[in-house]
């Protein structure tokens, strides 16, 4: 099967030659194009990228306890990441989807790319196993790791807020989601922290409603943190 020429520059970012090109191709087919779409690639990619990050910081930390290594992969696996790494490699420019996905700007929706670059991984996997699907991962991830791990080390807004109100012998903050937009597949949640003590409450977004709290926590305790002693 020969690719289109932006498809096939594709294999040259990514340094791996399908076999089986087929595979590429089902990797980059939005749902909305046809039938034959990249969702159970997807749902393979996610697994083998969790392992493969997972293996990458085992060896990287290895005196990092459990805790702290789920951290880093946590924030190495995100939507967030993905996106970055999927515009890094142009997925934009060589997604298939239906003329209204596309009008409506899918080919630059965080998520939809984030699930291109999972069912990439995924097809790598099912096109030569799990030796090339983890070289990919790891010349994908390893230059982010330093960077990522910085990030990870410091414990998360909520958990943060959650010592910062405990020191002060106040009771944990309330999160409550105020809203959700776009569709289910693509939503944003809308999230509000509120901390009855002392009167503050802060409103946060994010792709998930674990991130719009984490949004809305860290306003929180910057606004906490303006107050006087």
């Amino acid at each position: 099967m020969s690719l289109p020429p932006l498809v096939d520059g594709l294999q040259q970012r990514i340094g791996h030659s399908f076999r089986d090109r087929r595979l590429l191709v089902r990797a980059l087919t939005h749902r909305s194009f046809g039938s034959d779409h990249n969702e159970r690639l997807e749902f393979l990619g996610d697994a083998v990228l969790n392992l493969a990050v997972s293996d990458l910081l085992f060896d990287q930390y290895d005196d990092s306890p459990e805790g702290d290594l789920t951290r880093v992969r946590a924030h190495l696996v995100r939507q967030d990441m993905l996106h970055r790494i999927a515009l890094s490699l142009q997925l934009p420019s060589v997604l298939r989807m239906s003329e209204g996905e596309a009008r409506g700007g899918g080919a630059q929706r965080p998520s939809i790319l984030a699930d291109a670059m999972e069912a990439i991984i995924g097809a790598v996997y099912r096109d030569a196993g799990f030796d090339a699907a983890q070289a990919l991962v790891r010349r994908l991830f390893e230059p982010l790791v330093s960077e990522t791990a910085t990030q990870a080390w410091a414990k998360d807004s909520k958990t943060q807020l959650q010592e910062w109100l405990q020191a002060r012998r106040q009771s944990v903050p309330d999160y409550r989601i105020e809203a959700t937009r776009g569709r289910a597949h693509d939503q944003t949640f809308i999230v509000v922290c509120s901390v009855a003590g002392f009167g503050v409450e802060a409103q946060g977004e994010g792709r998930s409603r674990r991130a719009a709290e984490q949004e809305a926590a860290r306003l929180v305790l910057a606004r906490l943190n303006e107050l006087p002693e």
